[in-house]
Formats: structure tokens, C-alpha cells, sequence
């Protein structure tokens, strides 16, 4: 089964998600690409897709959302599951699930979409996202839970074996 693993991110800490998701994945016998939604041109190779983004202001990385823009119709008929990685502190704020998610969700109806954790590195930030990050008060730090991560690609792993998602022909 060959399994398609692609995130979007603004300063590495979602695609190190992407990764250690593909890495699982990988390790429980599946085949994995791991590569930038930009650098996509098709999905016929594929079976299933793993998509994550970082989340800003509400919102998915915008090449992210194109992702799901050009490849909607064959998202809705095949195996995908979401993530997306923003969150930061204890706890993690904001809690609730990022609002600009749900259109998606909705175009291409994924098995699941999960929110993890993130880091904020204010370091790695430019002017304007450090003023930002003074207004809303933002926690620094690396909140991901690298356990959290690799449960839920076990998860996917698991029902795919199971064979719980069916496989478009």
C-alpha cells in the first residue's frame, strides 16, 4: 500500500511531525513518500494520504489548502487523514479545533483530522510574528507530544490493516 505523507510548514515543526508520522508508518510495513504539498503533480500512485499544516490565525498554510483545492475530487475517494499542529502551551491554547479546518473537512470528508500540539521557536519568528506573539502572549517552547504522534500513526496503520478504510480502485 503506498501511503502519500505531506505537511506544510512555516518554521519545520509540522513537517517534523509529518515525518515521524511517515517514519511510523513506515516502519509498520507501509510503502511512504514524504514530500511538500507544492511539490505534488498527482495522486495516482497513491492509495492513501496523510496531510497536515501548521495552523496561523485560524487558518491552514495556504499551500496546503490549494493542496486540497486541486485534489479534491481525488481526496473525496480515497483513504485521508488530517493533521494539524499549532497549539502551544500548558495547556495548549487555543484548545478548541482551528476554525478554517472545517471547509475542509467538509470538501474531502477524511477518515479523521487531529490537532497537535506545536513549537514556537520565537527565535525562528520575523518581525511581525514576534509582535504577534507579544500581543497574544504566546508560550514558547516545543509542546508536541512525539507519544500522541506515533499512537496516531499507529492508529492509521492499524485500520488500514484492518482494512476499516476502503480503498478506492
Amino acid at each position: 500500500m503506498k501511503v502519500l505523507v505531506t505537511s506544510s510548514s512555516k518554521h519545520g515543526a509540522t513537517e517534523e511531525i509529518g515525518e515521524a508520522v511517515a517514519r511510523r508508518l513506515g516502519e509498520r510495513g507501509l510503502d511512504v513518500d514524504v514530500t511538500r504539498p507544492a511539490d505534488v503533480d498527482r495522486l495516482d500512485d497513491y492509495d492513501v494520504v496523510v496531510l497536515g499544516s501548521g495552523v496561523y490565525a485560524g487558518q491552514w498554510i495556504r499551500e496546503a489548502r490549494t493542496f486540497v483545492e486541486v485534489f479534491a475530487d481525488d481526496l473525496r475517494t480515497m483513504p485521508v487523514w488530517l493533521f494539524s499542529s499549532g497549539p502551544v502551551g500548558e495547556p495548549p491554547v487555543p484548545a478548541s479545533e482551528p476554525a478554517g479546518v472545517a471547509p475542509i473537512v467538509e470538501a474531502i470528508a477524511p477518515r479523521e483530522h487531529r490537532v497537535f500540539a506545536g513549537r514556537l521557536d520565537p527565535g525562528s519568528l520575523n518581525i511581525a510574528e514576534r509582535t504577534v506573539l507579544k500581543v497574544v502572549r504566546a508560550e514558547p517552547g516545543d509542546f508536541r507530544d512525539w507519544d500522541d504522534v506515533t499512537a496516531w500513526a499507529d492508529a492509521i496503520a492499524d485500520q488500514l490493516a484492518a482494512g476499516i478504510a476502503v480503498l478506492a480502485e
